[in-house]
C-alpha cells in the first residue's frame, strides 16, 4: 500500500513538471542551410513535447457514441429500403456529341454517317414516396428518358414510367407497379426550420454503390442554383432556398434524399461543387419545402406552374446605389429588362437605362423593387424566394418600387414561366 502511495507521489510530481515545463515557449537555436547542426547548436537539451492538458472524456462518451451509432444505423435500417436505383436509357443528338476538327495540311477521311439520335446509358437516385408507386427523383435524371429501370433495396428491379417533369425545381415523379410490399414510402418534412450545422444524412447510389450511406452537416441555407430550364430570351431561372451540405455527395446520388437526424426528407440531392467531378464538400439538394408544393401537381398534372413576373435586373449594392444617387445603405432590385407583354410591362414596371459616363457604363433611372406584399425584398433571391414559395400563377401581388426617390406600390397579376422553345 505504501508503495503504491509513493508511485502515486511521484506520478503527480512528474506531471506537473511536465505541465509547468508546457507552459512556456522554448527558444530553439536557429540552423543554417549546409551548416552541421551537431556543430552549430549548443548542448542545451531541447525539453520534450508538452503532455496534453485537455479535459478527459466524459463518462458517458462512450455511451453517446454508442447512441449516435445506434441512431443512424436505425434511420439506414427505415429509410435505405424506401432508396431506389434508377438506370436511365435516354436518347442523344447526334449534334450535340463533340466533333472531329479538321487539321491543316492532313488528309480528311470520310467517317461513318452519325444516326440522328443515340443511346445514353445513366444512373441516379429516388425514393418512394407513396404507396401508389410513385417515386421522387431529380428532373435530369430522366431527362429525355426512353427507357427507365427501378432497381429496389432487396435488387427486384422494375420498369417505370415518366409521370411529371418540372425542370425549374429539376424534380421529377416516376411510377412503377410492383408488389406493394416493395413500396416503402418516406417522410416529407417541411425544410423552412433548419439551421447550420445541423445534422443530415444522405442515402443514395454514388458511381451506382447502391445503399450507400454518407453523413455531414447543413453547410449553409439559402442558397440558388440554376434550373434545368431556360427564360424565352435564353438566360437561366434559379432555383432559390438550396440547401447546401457537406455530406459527401458524387454523381449517381442525384434524386437521393437528404434526411434529418430522425430520418425524414429535408431534400432532394441536386448537384456538387467540384473540379473533378467528385465530392469536395459542396453538395447541394432542393429543400422539401419544394418538393412538397410541386411534387402534388406533378402526380395530378404532369407539371407545375410556376408564377412569373417577367423581368431582369440586378441588386443594388452601394456601388450601383452610389451610380444611382441614392444613399449606400440603400439596397433592393433594379429593374434592368421587363419582357414586352409580361406581368411586370402591364403593371408599368420601369426599366433603368444604360448611359455611358467617363468611358463607364452605368445605369440611370429604373424601378427599384423594395418590398413585395410588404416582405421587404434586399435582393434578388429574396425577390425570387417569395414568387416561388408564396404565390401562384394568377395571383395578385403589390409591388413596391423605389421610382424617382419616391415609394410606389403597383398591383401585378402573376402569369405562367415561359420558357425557351428547343
Amino acid at each position: 500500500m505504501f508503495r503504491r502511495q509513493q508511485f502515486k507521489i511521484l506520478l503527480f510530481l512528474l506531471i506537473v513538471v511536465v505541465a509547468v515545463t508546457g507552459c512556456g515557449i522554448a527558444s530553439l537555436p536557429s540552423l543554417s542551410l549546409g551548416q552541421n547542426s551537431a556543430a552549430s547548436t549548443p548542448t542545451t537539451a531541447i525539453a520534450p513535447p508538452p503532455a496534453a492538458t485537455s479535459a478527459p472524456l466524459p463518462a458517458n462518451a462512450e455511451a453517446v457514441v454508442h447512441a449516435e451509432e445506434q441512431l443512424t444505423q436505425a434511420i439506414y435500417h427505415n429509410v435505405a429500403p424506401a432508396v431506389v436505383n434508377i438506370h436511365v436509357t435516354s436518347k442523344v443528338k447526334a449534334s450535340a456529341l463533340p466533333q472531329i476538327p479538321e487539321i491543316p495540311g492532313f488528309p480528311s477521311f470520310p467517317f461513318p454517317q452519325q444516326p440522328h439520335d443515340l443511346e445514353q446509358q445513366s444512373l441516379g437516385s429516388g425514393f418512394v414516396y407513396d404507396t401508389a408507386g410513385h417515386i421522387v427523383t431529380n428532373y435530369h435524371v430522366v431527362e429525355n428518358a426512353t427507357d427507365i429501370a427501378v432497381t429496389f433495396a432487396d435488387d427486384v428491379t422494375a420498369p417505370a414510367k415518366v409521370v411529371g417533369t418540372d425542370p425549374d425545381s429539376d424534380l421529377a415523379v416516376i411510377q412503377v407497379d410492383v408488389d406493394p410490399s416493395e413500396l416503402h414510402p418516406v417522410e416529407v418534412t417541411d425544410s423552412e426550420n433548419l439551421t447550420v450545422g445541423q445534422m443530415v444524412l444522405a442515402i443514395g447510389n454514388p458511381f451506382g454503390l447502391q445503399g450507400t450511406m454518407t453523413r455531414g452537416i447543413i453547410s449553409a441555407l439559402g442558397r440558388s442554383i440554376p434550373a434545368q430550364s431556360s427564360t424565352s430570351d435564353g438566360g437561366r431561372y434559379t432555383i432559390p432556398d438550396v440547401i447546401q451540405t457537406d455530406a459527401a455527395i458524387n454523381p449517381g446520388n442525384s434524386g437521393g434524399p437528404l434526411l434529418d437526424s430522425q430520418g425524414r426528407v429535408i431534400g432532394v440531392n441536386t448537384a456538387i461543387r467540384s473540379p473533378v467531378r467528385g465530392s469536395s464538400g459542396i453538395g447541394f439538394a432542393v429543400p422539401s419545402a419544394i418538393v412538397r408544393q410541386v411534387v402534388p401537381d406533378l402526380i395530378a398534372k404532369g407539371e407545375y406552374e410556376h408564377p412569373w413576373l417577367g423581368i431582369g435586373g440586378v441588386n443594388v449594392t452601394a456601388e450601383v446605389a452610389k451610380q444611382l444617387g441614392l444613399s449606400s445603405d440603400q439596397r433592393g432590385v433594379l429593374v434592368g429588362q421587363v419582357t414586352p407583354d409580361s406581368p411586370a410591362d402591364k403593371a408599368g414596371l420601369q426599366p433603368a437605362k444604360i448611359e455611358t459616363v467617363d468611358g463607364k457604363r452605368q445605369p440611370k433611372g429604373g424601378d427599384i423593387i423594395v418590398a413585395v406584399d410588404d416582405q421587404p425584398v434586399h435582393n434578388f433571391d429574396d425577390l425570387t424566394h417569395y414568387l416561388v414559395r408564396k404565390t401562384r400563377v394568377g395571383q395578385k401581388v403589390q409591388i413596391t418600387v423605389l421610382r424617382d426617390g419616391q415609394q410606389k406600390v403597383l398591383d401585378v397579376t402573376l402569369g405562367t414561366r415561359p420558357h425557351k422553345k428547343s
